[in-house]
C-alpha cells in the first residue's frame, strides 16, 4: 500500500520507523499489519521514548521476584509465603477527552494486570495533575477523573486507600492522570504471562468486543492537539462488573486450579494484538491465531 502522512499520524508512527517495517517485511505492509505495528511500536505498548531511561531504575533486590517488563505487573516476596504485586499506568490522553471513562478504564487495566498475575487486588491509589480549577474546563476534567476512579474501584470492590493531586496552569486541558494498583497472594498461586508448550490453545475470556477503543494504544501516545475530540471513539468503555466476574474467576483458577494454566496474559491496548505477541515473546515462541474462529 501506499502511505502518505495520514495514515501514519493514524497509527503515531514516523517515516524512519515505516522504512523499517518495510525492510522486515521485505515488501509493503498491508492496512491491517500497519496498524499492528503501530499498535506494537507505539509509546503505549513500546515505551520506545522512555525505554532508554528505563536502565537507570534500580530493578534488582533480595525480595524482587520478577524481572522489569517480564510479568504483568512488579511482584516483591513479603515473606512466609506472602507476595505483593503492583502496577502503575498514566491515561493521560484518555482522560482529557472522555474524564469519566478514560480514568476508570485505566484503573480496569492496572486492576487485570495485578489478578492476571493470580493475585487478589486489595487497594488503588492515584496522582493527579491538573490545571488551575478557576477554569471550567479544568473543573469538568477534574470531576470526571476523580469519579471515574472511585467509581470503577467501587463497582470492582477495591477501594481507592488514598492519592494526591496538584494543579499548575501548564496541565491545563492536558491532565496527567496515574493510577496505581496493589495486590496480594500466595507466592505458589503466581501465574505467568509467558504462552509457553507447543499445541497449547489460547483462551479469551472477558467481555465483549466492542468498537470502542481502537486505535486507543496510537493515540495515547501522540500529542494532544485542536480536532483530538474527533478520536473520542478511541477511548474505551469499561464495564466494571464483568470485570469483576473476571477477576474472581482469575484468582479462583490461580488458588484451586493453577496447574490447568500456563500463562495468563491481560488483554488491553491493542487487544489481541500486543496480548499475543507480548506473551509469545515472553516464552520465545509463536502463535497462530484464526480470528475468523
Amino acid at each position: 500500500m501506499a502511505v502518505d502522512e495520514r495514515a501514519l499520524e493514524a497509527v503515531a508512527m514516523s517515516h524512519a520507523e515505516y522504512r523499517r517495517l518495510v525492510e522486515m517485511l521485505d515488501r509493503e505492509p498491508t492496512e491491517v499489519e500497519l496498524g499492528m505495528a503501530g499498535a506494537l511500536w507505539s509509546e503505549h505498548c513500546g515505551y520506545k521514548h522512555s525505554r532508554p531511561l528505563f536502565k537507570h531504575f534500580p530493578t534488582m533486590g533480595e525480595y524482587v521476584l520478577t524481572e522489569t517488563g517480564a510479568e504483568n505487573a512488579g511482584a516483591i516476596d513479603l515473606g512466609d509465603g506472602w507476595v505483593a504485586v503492583f502496577k502503575m499506568e498514566s491515561h493521560n490522553h484518555p482522560s482529557a477527552l472522555e474524564p469519566y471513562e478514560g480514568a476508570a478504564t485505566g484503573v480496569g487495566g492496572i486492576l487485570r494486570d495485578i489478578f492476571a498475575m493470580g493475585m487478589r487486588p486489595v487497594a488503588l491509589l492515584d496522582s493527579l495533575r491538573f490545571g488551575p480549577l478557576s477554569d471550567r474546563n479544568n473543573r469538568r476534567l477534574f470531576g470526571g477523573v476523580v469519579a471515574g476512579i472511585g467509581g470503577y474501584g467501587n463497582c470492582v470492590g477495591v477501594p481507592t486507600v488514598g492519592g494526591e493531586v496538584q494543579m499548575d496552569p501548564c496541565y491545563s486541558g492536558n491532565p496527567l492522570v496515574n493510577a496505581m494498583a496493589v495486590g496480594v497472594g500466595r507466592r505458589e498461586h503466581m501465574l505467568s504471562a509467558s504462552a509457553k508448550g507447543p499445541g497449547n490453545p489460547l483462551v479469551l475470556v472477558g467481555a465483549d468486543t466492542g468498537r470502542d477503543g481502537i486505535h486507543g494504544a496510537t493515540f495515547a501516545s501522540v500529542e494532544l492537539a485542536e480536532g483530538s475530540d474527533d478520536r473520542r471513539p478511541a477511548v474505551q468503555v469499561g464495564n466494571p462488573f464483568m470485570e469483576k466476574l473476571l477477576m474472581e474467576a482469575c484468582v479462583e483458577l490461580a488458588e484451586q486450579h493453577g496447574d490447568w494454566i500456563e500463562g495468563l496474559q491481560d488483554l488491553g491496548a491493542a487487544g489481541l494484538t500486543s496480548s499475543a505477541v507480548e506473551a509469545a515473546d515472553r516464552a520465545g515462541t509463536g502463535i497462530d491465531i484464526d480470528v475468523a474462529l
